[in-house]
């Protein structure tokens, strides 16, 4: 009678530390370098950078990747993001110089072990360009432990190349060598612009590699009316996912979501005032133009500690 009891209480056990999982909101995000050539299409940062800040906050992204992010943008971004924190380093000098590849994370929630950064190239430990790259690429990574249930894991954010073939294949290889030398065996999650999508050689590599798992395919809900890339244009509609996140073994993938959210900015017309029998007489309409925060939609994926 007693075995029988201390089982009982063992399954109860199990099944409350089931329901009561430690899990983790986990993002990426390529925000857009801000550059001139945008403000001249109605898409610059200016204008965005509220709307990205408001949309993060929303979805409670505990822990993101964002890619194309310059010091100006990082500095307006964490004074938009109360309570996060950030890892990262400019990818020209190693310093401010240049896009980060920055982890944002809530300092309430996650701390920092320790962190650092590798150039995508044959010469990983200082700047510089590899194979047939167009541009020098990084990927950040940190380690961290949850401060209401102790889990430790790593996270690395990465930027592929946009131009070269070859680069993207041998970084998908350099960084698949740097999780497994680093991090022996314990959870891992990798998020980035890959410039490439589900049909690639390198997406293939990590998902055959059997150490990393695309969210997308894992998911128990899977919310993705659209692939990772809009160019700033909201009919835009693609199948290609180039932004992922990967989860090793120790992360289960409960919720994924690629969000098409957009917003609305003043146009020409926006002081002509519109009518429509649809809508109540003493409310009004205004024509504007709906846009997209980033040329990237975000991704986000619920994740939640597997013992």
């Amino acid at each position: 009678m007693m075995r029988k009891s201390i089982f009982l209480l063992l399954v109860t056990f199990c099944f409350i530390s089931g329901l009561y999982a430690q899990s983790l909101s986990v993002a990426t995000y390529n925000i857009r370098n801000e550059n001139q050539g945008d403000v001249s299409k109605g898409n610059g940062w200016k204008q965005r950078c509220p709307v990205i800040t408001q949309l993060i906050r929303f979805h409670d992204f505990d822990i993101f990747g964002s890619q194309e992010v310059l010091v100006g943008q990082l500095n307006d971004m964490l004074a938009q993001l109360p309570g996060y924190d950030y890892i990262g380093v400019g990818r020209t000098d190693g310093l401010n110089a240049g896009e980060f590849s920055p982890v944002f994370y809530k300092k309430d929630k996650l701390t920092l072990l320790k962190s650092g950064t590798f150039w995508l190239s044959e010469t990983t430990d200082k700047p510089s360009v590899g194979w047939d790259a167009a541009l020098p690429r990084i990927c950040t990574w940190g380690k961290f432990q949850t401060k209401d249930g102790g889990d430790s894991f790593w996270f690395f954010n990465l930027h592929m190349d946009h131009i070269g073939v070859k680069a993207r294949l041998e970084s998908a290889k350099l960084v698949y060598q740097k999780i497994q030398a680093m991090c022996a065996g314990e959870p891992v999650i990798l998020t980035g612009d890959f410039n490439v999508d589900q049909a690639s050689e390198g997406y293939k590599f990590l998902t055959s590699s059997g150490m990393l798992q695309d969210s997308y395919e894992t998911a128990g809900i899977r919310y993705a009316t659209n692939g990772t890339f809009n160019s700033f244009d909201p009919n835009m509609k693609t199948n290609s996912r180039i932004d992922h996140i990967f989860l090793s073994k120790g992360f289960q993938a409960v919720r994924y979501g690629v969000l098409t959210d957009s917003y609305r900015a003043e146009s020409e017309k926006s002081a002509e005032e519109v009518k429509s029998s649809q809508f109540p007489k003493e409310v009004s309409l205004y024509q504007y133009e709906s846009r997209m925060p980033s040329d990237h939609f975000p991704v986000q994926v619920e994740v939640k500690f597997v013992r």
